[in-house]
């Protein structure tokens, strides 16, 4: 219980700030999300990946992250073959469940559990994912209208993209001027709690009726269960050092991520599906990623 307590609870105590705040004042997301996308994120990202040490190890975490997706990916659509399902509600599935909360949820829990050093590894992961999530979830939500060069545009439009890329390339440069370098660390240290209470906020706005239980229960089977276990192969198959192990397969045991709930409704790709299972394995994250903490 005391994992729970100094690692899970504040984490839940954040997010219920958020919920509780848009209960009562019903605040417009968006002006927030987009300071936290634009301007909050990026300086996390550049103060992260500009003072950590980069080895191999971050190849692997790429590799891996590719490898996750790709299989998860690939057993929703054996289920989906061999049920006969609808390729509405396998595209629902993939959603639900190929593409795990790495930002709002994964990278406070790692910071907490594992403190700055895995926090580095966490955030790398979570602009990873975002790429991905940017790229192959928008292909996904598209239903293949959409190609993956248009897809690729609008990851080349994300900032933290670019902030990585920056981040990347200043580690080959002289030190830069503590002007700079002090307003990112500023920045980014509010980036968490903030996108933690903007996850609060948008789990608020999710419609509590029409769930699909049945589907429900699969994706939170797959999102919570076997995908960490799918980490856990992985992260033994590939030469990954003990901590930057713990964190992924903490990352991959992560519920659905609620940016993909967007895509969903933009593209009319099963979005109460997508945003009940979002609601769903949030709440049951609590217990299970307690327990994993404790096996970790």
């Amino acid at each position: 219980m005391q994992i729970f307590f100094e690692v899970v609870l504040p984490v839940v105590l954040v997010f219920a700030l958020g919920f509780l705040l848009q209960k009562w004042k019903s605040v417009d997301i968006k002006p927030i999300s987009t300071v936290a996308i634009f301007v909050m994120t990026p300086c996390l990202v550049f103060d992260t990946i500009y003072h950590a040490t980069l080895d191999v190890q971050y190849a692997y975490m790429l590799l891996f992250a590719i490898l996750l997706l790709f299989i998860l990916i690939f057993l929703n659509k054996l289920v989906s073959f061999l049920f006969k399902l609808s390729p509405e509600t396998e595209t629902g599935m993939i959603l639900s469940t190929a593409f795990m909360n790495a930002g709002n949820y994964g990278a406070p829990i790692v910071l907490f559990a594992f403190g700055e050093e895995g926090f580095a590894y966490a955030v790398s992961l979570m602009v990873i994912q975002s790429v991905l999530m940017n790229s192959f979830g928008v292909y996904f939500a598209s239903k293949g209208r959409g190609t993956m060069i248009q897809a690729l545009k609008v990851v080349l439009t994300m900032p933290a993209t670019w902030a990585l890329a920056v981040a990347l390339l200043a580690q080959f440069l002289p030190a830069m001027p503590a002007a700079i370098t002090g307003v990112t660390e500023i920045v980014g240290v509010a980036t968490i709690p903030t996108v933690m209470i903007i996850l609060g906020m948008q789990l608020a706005q999710i419609p509590l009726r029409g769930f699909e239980w049945k589907t429900i229960n699969y994706n939170a089977v797959l999102r919570l269960l076997i995908s960490p276990l799918i980490a856990f192969g992985i992260t033994i198959i590939l030469p990954i050092e003990p901590l930057l192990a713990k964190v992924l397969i903490l990352t991959a045991a992560m519920p659905t991520a609620a940016n993909i709930v967007i895509f969903s409704v933009q593209f009319n790709a099963q979005p109460r599906l997508v945003s009940s299972t979002t609601l769903v394995t949030t709440l049951i994250s609590i217990p299970t990623i307690t327990v994993l903490l404790m096996i970790l």
